[in-house]
């Protein structure tokens, strides 16, 4: 897996090597011709559209000019300005065709221009990938994933030695002990089970003698209040 990824053959290297150069150069004389065309090509487009401009005047003023001898009663002169007009108009026709040529060489020519910017940055991203491979040694990594599973055993085997019980405690029975705690929650659960129920007498309350002398006495009648009381009653009567 590691080989196919890493490496090839060297035959195949090669030819890659060479497809790469053949590549290369042929991008490069197609970057050399669309700069050195399309300058020229815009040149021709320019000069086509001025010439087409001239017919196209030179076509307007025959037809002023038969318009003029028609008012002349000047019938063949009228027809000569006629027939020029569509001499003209054929050229004008033939340059639009010459433009829309040039049009779609122009288009072709952006069209390979992408083509070979995308190659170019595919170029870019291929060496990039041959040097990471030229860094990476199939032999390293095999040698770093052996490492990598050795460490790994070795931990594994350590922390096993670590959580090995160790002099007595090694020779407990885990099955026993479990058996021996059971046995223990039985015996409890039973002893709680035969205990009788009990209820102890309400303790009574105690009043602190405190609060018992801070209580105020009963107030006994004088003779004063006896004689106000039969007072108020004759009042009333």
């Amino acid at each position: 897996m590691f080989t196919r990824i890493f490496g090839k053959p060297k035959q195949e290297t090669n030819a890659v090597a060479t497809l790469d150069k053949l590549n290369e150069h042929f991008v490069g004389e197609m970057e050399i011709v669309t700069q050195q065309l399309k300058p020229s090509l815009l040149e021709t487009l320019e000069m086509l559209e001025k010439k087409e401009k001239v017919l196209l005047k030179k076509a307007a003023t025959e037809v002023e000019k038969a318009k003029e001898f028609t008012r002349a009663k000047n019938k063949r002169a009228a027809i000569q300005c006629l027939k020029r007009k569509r001499l003209y108009e054929q050229q004008i026709e033939q340059l639009g065709n010459f433009q829309l040529r040039i049009h779609d060489q122009m288009i072709m020519l952006e069209g390979a221009k992408a083509t070979t910017e995308t190659v170019d940055a595919l170029r870019t991203g291929a060496a990039a990938m041959k040097a990471m491979q030229k860094a990476t040694n199939i032999d390293d990594v095999d040698k770093t994933m052996d490492e990598i599973n050795e460490q790994t055993e070795n931990m594994k085997q350590i922390q096993e030695a670590l959580s090995a019980p160790i002099g007595a405690a090694a020779d407990f029975d885990e099955d026993e002990l479990e058996a021996e705690l059971e046995e223990l929650e039985g015996a409890e659960l039973e002893e709680q089970l035969l205990q009788p129920a009990t209820t102890l007498p309400a303790a009574p309350m105690q009043v602190p003698t405190s609060r018992i002398s801070a209580l105020p006495a009963a107030q006994k009648n004088t003779p004063e209040d006896d004689e106000l009381a039969a007072l108020q009653a004759e009042m009333a009567l």
